[in-house]
């Protein structure tokens, strides 16, 4: 019966996962984000080599994080330590991006007209849109490629235990175009590399863009069953 409860919980925290964009005023604490940073660290990784390290910023650092790549972000420059998306989209990802985008806006009351509203909203991601803890996930750069699979299963865990603690969070990619800004805030040399962040706290139940429950494609879109 135990382990009947912990796979409906599991499901449940699997298929209830989603990006949280507004989260409340309220604090973490240490011992819940250890908790669920050992959980996290029970990810896969090859040769058990565990690549990731983690790096959380909250109070006072969290505010100088986000002037930071802000201050740098206003005024056009990036400084990408990697390109996360592809530099020419094709279907079905252009569909799927603007679909994320449109829905996201739609909820806001944001129109397409709207520039202003949309670079706001934009900016929240590195604010860590309100949440009180940030979560950076960085590599030593000899460990390309495989530390970001090995990053991603990290993450993906992540996201996962949070729920299990009544928390959320959001996996942004947006802030590995300022890693420069990120690695120098946090003490790293061009060694390493940013390979993600995480926004992680109460989700605010009230916020429309929170309501957002993105699609998957359907099982036969993307597998392949070779039998014979």
């Amino acid at each position: 019966m135990d382990e009947e409860r912990d796979d409906v919980g599991a499901r449940a925290a699997i298929g209830g996962r989603r990006s949280v964009r507004r989260f409340l005023d309220l604090p973490v604490a240490d011992d819940t984000l250890r908790r669920i940073l050992e959980l996290s660290a029970r990810a896969a990784s090859g040769g058990n080599l565990q690549p990731w390290q983690v790096h959380v910023v909250r109070g006072a650092a969290l505010k100088r994080m986000s002037e930071a790549v802000l201050a740098v972000h206003e005024t056009g420059a990036e400084c990408p330590d990697y390109r996360y998306y592809p530099e020419v989209w094709r279907e079905p990802y252009l569909s799927r991006r603007r679909k994320v985008g449109f829905d996201l806006y739609a909820r806001l009351g944001i129109t397409r007209e709207d520039k202003a509203g949309r670079a706001e909203q934009f900016r929240q991601n590195f604010r860590f849109f309100g949440a009180p803890v940030g979560i950076f996930v960085v590599i030593e750069r000899d460990f390309v490629p495989a530390g970001f699979l090995d990053s991603g299963l990290f993450l993906g865990n992540l996201a996962i235990a949070a729920r299990s603690f009544g928390l959320e969070t959001c996996l942004q990619a947006a802030w590995v175009y300022y890693g420069a800004v990120v690695r120098r805030e946090l003490g790293l040399g061009d060694d390493h590399l940013v390979v993600a962040a995480a926004a992680l706290g109460h989700a605010d139940p009230t916020a429309p863009e929170n309501e957002a429950f993105t699609e998957r494609a359907p099982i036969d879109e993307f597998t392949v069953f070779h039998e014979s």
